[in-house]
């Protein structure tokens, strides 16, 4: 737990080196197949180039192989496995038990939140069979974590920010039983952000054409401590679909959350250098759909966002007046021209616009058309910070002292890294005494404390001649440019690299029986659960099994809670959500654990 890690998310090759610029120790980045993210897939070209970029700084770059594969697909997945391996991949992310079964290179195994890792027992067996790291359940508290922690000793990865899936993850059969589409195959048509009709068995509406499986995205940044002291070591972004200017900025403002927690602590981040940023981070302008700490500290506040799965945006002021000539705010705004703006209507439909113009408290949106007096103005697209982070350049530096020494035949000079490297190089030249040593002496660190347009910055100089010298500035630059080079060439050798393997034993896994809901996909699968004691398993839902009448998605965020109706005693019962094609789900509420199971109906 000395080394901690800030995990950024990276849709692309711009993404992920964005990711590194703003201070992350890691980046995850999809596999040209085979990716929980169907339209998130990168070249081998690309991922080599971001490795490049990312170890450099120490830093890991791991790829996601987290869907369920058909037998016929899995080796194709192996040879794809087997290249990423060699072009030096730091770590693998697997759904997929089969992967466990099957002759894996030597890269360390991640076993993907869609494994849904709830459990000590579950996570002790991932243990057991290899998996280096496993990615924790969302929707675990606090003390489930801890526990966990207590129970093994594996690497504990968490979610900390970004999009939160409603159903537990890897269980969640919703898409594909309404449409086809299976989110275990990176396929989720997130049925969940579309608007449903709340009703009652006999068909009496509740909530009318409302987003009720829509929930509001994470946001941990004020609890990194805490989740340090119970064992995470890895603090995970979402957002492999974002663009740059989401990650730029999440990633530079969980940086500084970061860094402040584990000073405290007395630990360190795992990857080298600092970043210098050029702009204030501030997650709120980029897209979320309003925060929640989720069910970390337990059940508090309602977590949904009904009105809308989009960004809303900052609260910016009231409508006191609209007309022709502009719209008047009980606030003097802070808005620009070509900010966004958004509002819900009469009808509680979310419209949005652009402003044209702004004075004082009077803006001049390009359409006016539903904004009327007393109806709540937010801003969805700040104009001058998205345009600050596009045009930002941030910068990665390592540190670096050097030590100036004399040799026989000429100088020496030795750098000396953050991370305990050292380098040399030397110049064999004439040896000429200062006339003025103090100026030679000032000239001297100055020219060894340049960049010369590396990734290095200079924390100090010593000098350890014989008497002052008068040194040319060519030859000291010279000796800096060869001292970082060699430096360079070391730091690559003595990278530390990360090696693991899937485990063949007996390990007794915790449950003898699976139902489709275990993801049994392929034959190899099946041998890997059968070899650990499961004695009865029943195919992977995307088999083709018929869902009708079967349980579709296992939550623990709860409608009745959302809406305030937990204890009526109206309400005891089922409750039935119906969709704009006219589907029907049953709810199904086990009030014990706190759980709302979705059905669907015959």
């Amino acid at each position: 737990m000395s080394k901690i890690e800030l995990l950024a998310p990276a849709k692309d090759l711009e993404c992920g080196i964005a990711a590194i610029d703003c201070g992350a120790d890691a980046v995850y980045i999809g596999a040209p197949k085979f990716g929980a993210r169907e339209n998130a897939s990168n070249s081998f070209e690309d991922i080599a180039e971001l490795l490049a970029h990312a170890h450099k700084y120490w830093a890991k770059v791991y790829v996601t192989v987290n869907t369920l594969l058909r037998d016929d697909e899995i080796p194709q997945a192996l040879r794809m496995i087997s290249r990423l391996y060699e072009m030096g991949v730091d770590g693998l992310i697997i759904q997929d038990a089969a992967l466990l079964e099957c002759e894996l290179p030597p890269i360390p195994l991640i076993a993907s939140t869609q494994m849904h890792n709830n459990t000590p027992k579950k996570v002790a067996f991932l243990e057991k069979v290899g998996v280096r790291r496993v990615i924790l359940a969302r929707e675990l508290d606090i003390d489930q974590i801890r526990e966990i922690r207590k129970s093994t000793k594996v690497e504990l990865e968490c979610f900390v920010h970004g999009a939160l899936c409603v159903c537990y993850s890897g269980q969640c059969y919703l898409s594909y039983a309404l449409g086809g589409r299976s989110g275990n195959r990176g396929e989720c048509a997130q049925p969940c952000r579309k608007p449903y009709t709340l009703a009652e068995p006999n068909g009496r509406p509740l909530v009318r054409n409302s987003h009720l499986l829509s929930i509001r995205d994470l946001n941990l940044s004020e609890l990194m401590k805490e989740l340090l002291q119970a064992g995470v070591c890895s603090f995970k972004i979402e957002g492999r679909l974002k663009d740059k200017t989401y990650v730029t900025n999440v990633v530079a403002y969980y940086r500084a959350k970061l860094d402040e927690a584990i000073a405290e602590l007395g630990l360190a981040k795992s990857s080298s250098g600092r970043s210098e940023i050029d702009f204030k981070p501030n997650p709120d302008k980029t897209f979320n759909r309003w925060y929640t700490q989720y069910f970390l500290h337990g059940r508090r506040e309602p977590i949904g966002s009904p009105d809308t799965p989009k960004m809303v945006g900052e609260p910016v002021g009231k409508v006191i007046s609209a007309s022709r000539l502009g719209v008047t705010l009980d606030t003097n705004t802070s808005m620009h021209r070509g900010d966004g703006i958004c509002f819900f209507d009469r009808n509680g439909e979310l419209r949005g616009t652009v402003v044209n113009d702004v004075k004082g408290h009077t803006i001049t949106p390009a359409k006016l058309e539903g904004i009327e007096r007393d109806i709540l103005i937010y801003r969805n697209h700040d104009h001058e910070f998205i345009t600050q982070l596009n045009k930002s350049a941030p910068k990665r530096v390592m540190g670096v002292d050097y030590t100036l020494k004399d040799t026989p035949d000429g100088l020496l000079l030795i750098a000396h890294d953050e991370d305990g490297n050292n380098a040399e190089f030397s110049i064999d030249c004439e040896k000429t005494p200062a006339e003025k040593p103090e100026k030679a002496q000032v000239n001297i660190e100055k020219q060894l404390s340049k960049s010369g347009g590396t990734d290095f910055e200079c924390n100090g100089v010593k000098i350890e001649l014989a008497e002052m010298l008068f040194i040319p500035i060519s030859t000291l630059n010279s000796l800096r440019r060869g001292a970082l080079e060699e430096l360079e060439r070391v730091r690559s050798v003595n990278r530390p690299i990360g090696k693991g393997a899937a485990v063949k034993n007996k390990a007794p896994y915790p449950e003898t029986m699976l139902s489709f809901s275990g993801n049994v996909l392929n034959g190899r699968a099946e041998e890997f659960y059968r070899r650990h004691g499961v004695v009865e398993i029943e195919p992977a839902a995307e088999c083709g099994i018929e869902l009708t009448g079967r349980k579709v998605m296992t939550t623990r965020y709860c409608i009745k809670h959302q809406l305030g109706i937990c204890k009526s005693p109206r309400h005891k019962g089922l409750l039935m959500l119906i969709n704009t094609e006219g589907q029907k789900l049953d709810l199904k509420f086990d009030c014990a654990k706190c759980e709302m199971e979705v059905w669907l109906r015959e």
